[in-house]
């Protein structure tokens, strides 16, 4: 079985002060766009309009089958929100996206990856993998789906929100998901005086 490498490098806006980790990208034949979440399928996209703008298609070309990735990074860049996964290099057991056949060969370096967003307060997990990684790394109890758990991370308090996985086989309506985010989101953007 190949080993896969990510694909992408970290999307780390200058003054990131949320940092949103998902586990692994899906295979590249299922890709609309050259971003994260890029399976048309996935409803990240839908969940970050629905949040914003009260709109799940404000970041969808449904003609195109695509995301407007232009949109989505000045609205990432804007609110300081990076993205990046858990995982650098996979095995994918069963040739699928779904996180239940990723085995993981090497993990993402967090230390280096939190360390350079030197204004970050927040990091959330879009998925049980991203959580089981980035928990058992950091040495603490995991957060319930929708809550919080406060982490240390060098000298800094910093909080880690557990995310609904935004993939349709997670079962929750995308408008029941983007509730929860709009805690962590809208929150944050709250505290920047952005919103």
């Amino acid at each position: 079985m190949d080993i896969e490498s990510h694909p992408l490098k970290p999307f780390i806006p200058e003054k990131a002060r949320l940092l949103m980790l998902g586990s692994f990208p899906p295979a590249r034949h299922r890709w609309s766009m050259d971003f994260f979440y890029p399976n048309f399928q996935n409803d990240m996209w839908r969940i970050f309009g629905l949040v914003f703008y009260g709109d799940k298609d404000h970041f969808v070309d449904n003609e195109s089958r695509t995301f407007r990735r232009e949109e989505i990074e000045s609205l990432l860049n804007e609110q300081g929100i990076a993205l990046y996964d858990t995982a650098s290099e996979v095995i994918r057991t069963q040739n699928t996206a779904s996180d239940k056949d990723l085995q993981v060969v090497t993990p993402t370096d967090l230390d280096s990856l939190l360390q350079c967003m030197p204004m970050l307060e927040a990091v959330v997990t879009t998925g049980q993998k991203a959580t089981d990684l980035f928990t058992t790394h950091f040495h603490m109890a995991q957060p319930k789906v929708g809550e919080s758990e406060t982490f240390t991370f060098g000298d800094r308090q910093l909080r880690l929100w557990r995310m609904p996985s935004s993939s349709r086989a997670y079962p929750m309506k995308v408008e029941k998901k983007a509730e929860k985010y709009k805690k962590v989101l809208l929150a944050r953007c709250q505290d920047n005086g952005t919103a």
